[in-house]
């Protein structure tokens, strides 16, 4: 299971949501995230992945796409 699959099933199971209905190109909005949610859900995700993610990385971050990518990279 590769990254963005992985980030998936976590955003599915934690806003309630089938991880079909998530794509690279869906947005924080759409999911119902606001900040606060997207700050735990990093840190969730820093946890799993055993990474640390800047937090100037964290205002970039638009799509669940943008989150896999840096992931990856890190």
């Amino acid at each position: 299971m590769d990254t963005f699959e992985q980030i998936c099933g976590i955003i599915a199971e934690r806003f309630e949501l089938t991880e079909t209905t998530l794509t690279q190109e869906t947005a924080w909005e759409e999911i119902g995230a606001d900040s606060i949610d997207l700050v735990d859900l990093i840190s969730e995700l820093e946890e799993k992945f055993s990474v640390s993610i800047p937090d100037e990385a964290i205002d970039d971050l638009r799509t669940v796409g943008d989150l896999a990518q840096l992931i990856d990279t890190l």
